[in-house]
């Protein structure tokens, strides 16, 4: 095994080494960060492109959602290669196009070539947010799986709050996102150049973590399967784990994972897992978050926020969003997935309503520009903020939590990849048409929409969704 475990000899054969499975755990999750950062640093840049691109409001939706497609093709790919290849593999390679995307993005001189750069990093955050998950589901025990897999989701929204953080005060040095800032480029350039630093740290840092001890046992690398099995769970326990492994992998015949095993061998029909895998990816896009995370500075304009100011709100939620899903990692693994995702559907559905409502008060001023009066704009605060806490407290983790655990071994990239393409998919569709409705029929219609779709998820959870809490990988079914 190499990197850190080589270096772990403290508890390696006493019992489980926690610090070594916290640290890689960790390092995967900086791919959650630069998933956030990647998805929330378009908010502050929206202006920038359209002046510099010329582009109209579908346009500027479809230079904003472009990412998007990629990320449809990158969790589409990544189970499936991550089968061949490797969870760390993986990982790697969508470093990689994380720096592409950086640079390009920031470099780009038409929206054809800034679409092509979105895109690649697109693919490596679609990649990210299914392999991240999955790799802390296969290093980490079933008693705090959870609470591991929750921090996934504390580091996107650490990563979307340092992109709000750098756009703020980049856009506060300069005195606007069109302005020049350094070296002759403008401000929303410098924007995407600052992912550069934790996308190169998440680069070398994967070199020091170990691979997927599950993949190993899958691809018949039993020596180093048992190696790093026994570094993160101590002798006997890691002997023990390999054998349930092995078990749950046909019985020891090391099966490959193949289309054919998602179609119920009884009913000759997709299995009902893969169903609510796709059930919840869509859900947690429908209920309209990452229009907040994607137009937030866009939207706060719209009704009467000066850019400044709306950018500081971005940061304000980001930072509500960490204090959420630290809650999140608290109750996990002690109330479960189910009461959670279900709790944050109802909160979700009250806040979204509310919203709505103050945004319906909404009148034109005399440039023709909508303006709320101040009871009505704090009331739309405070809720869509209340929204953002309960998202963050419940589906914003917990079904990254559930993609990762809820699928069989043989099965779980495959899943992940469906399941994580669906889920992109109708990221693209909310976010692309959001520009349209707000210049048609305004943000009230769109709260709406999205309040709807929360009281729609939270029959969902309640009909369909199995609780996996204290559950082993291994006796997953579906």
């Amino acid at each position: 095994m190499e990197g850190i475990a080589n270096n772990q000899t403290n508890t390696n054969y006493g019992g489980e080494n926690t610090l070594l499975i916290l640290i890689v755990s960790c390092i995967a999750t900086i791919g959650g960060f630069l998933f956030g950062f990647d998805s929330g640093v378009i908010n502050g840049t929206v202006e920038g492109l359209q002046v510099a691109f010329n582009s109209d409001s579908a346009g500027t939706g479809f230079n904003v959602a472009s990412m998007l497609l990629g990320c449809a093709i990158g969790a589409a790919l990544a189970g499936r290669m991550a089968d061949l290849y490797g969870r760390k593999t993986m990982l790697i390679i969508s470093s990689i196009m994380f720096i592409v995307s950086a640079w390009g993005s920031g470099i780009a001189t038409s929206s054809e070539e800034f679409i092509v750069y979105r895109v690649i990093g697109g693919i490596a955050v679609g990649a990210a947010s299914v392999m991240t998950p999955a790799y802390i589901s296969e290093v980490a025990l079933a008693r705090y799986r959870g609470r591991l897999t929750t921090i996934q989701q504390v580091a996107i929204i650490s990563g979307l709050t340092g992109a709000f953080l750098s756009n703020y005060m980049l856009a506060e040095i300069s005195g606007s996102a069109l302005n020049t800032l350094w070296m002759g480029y403008d401000t929303w350039r410098w924007m995407f150049w600052v992912e550069l630093i934790p996308a190169s740290i998440f680069l070398f840092a994967l070199f020091f973590i170990p691979e997927s001890p599950r993949f190993l046992v899958a691809k018949n690398k039993t020596q180093k399967a048992r190696s790093v099995l026994v570094r993160l769970y101590g002798q006997e326990q890691g002997q023990q784990k390999y054998l349930e492994i092995e078990k749950s992998l046909d019985q020891g015949n090391k099966h490959q994972p193949k289309i054919s095993d998602l179609i119920d061998k009884t009913t000759k029909k997709v299995r009902p897992i893969i169903w609510i895998g796709i059930g919840l990816a869509v859900f947690q896009q429908f209920v309209g978050i990452n229009v907040v995370f994607y137009y937030g500075a866009v939207l706060w304009q719209s009704v009467g926020f000066s850019e400044s100011d709306s950018l500081f709100i971005n940061v304000l939620s980001g930072s509500l969003s960490i204090g959420a899903c630290i809650v999140a990692i608290l109750l996990v693994d002690k109330l479960g997935r189910k009461p959670l995702l279900w709790f944050g559907s109802l909160g979700m559905a009250v806040s979204l309503a509310v919203a709505a409502y103050a945004f319906s008060t909404a009148s034109l001023d005399a440039n023709g520009a909508l303006s709320l009066s101040e009871d009505m704009g704090t009331l739309a605060l405070i809720f869509a903020n209340l929204y953002v806490i309960f998202f963050n407290a419940s589906w914003g983790p917990i079904m990254w939590v559930m993609l990762g655990e809820m699928f069989p071994n043989q099965i779980r990239g495959l899943g992940l990849a469906i399941a994580g393409f669906f889920q992109w998919v109708a990221n693209f569709a909310i976010t692309m048409t959001f520009p349209i409705l707000l210049g048609s029929v305004g943000l009230a219609f769109a709260y709406g929409f999205y309040a709807l779709c929360a009281v729609i998820s939270a029959y969902f959870v309640y009909k369909y969704v199995y609780e996996t809490k204290g559950k082993e990988l291994e006796e997953m079914q579906g």
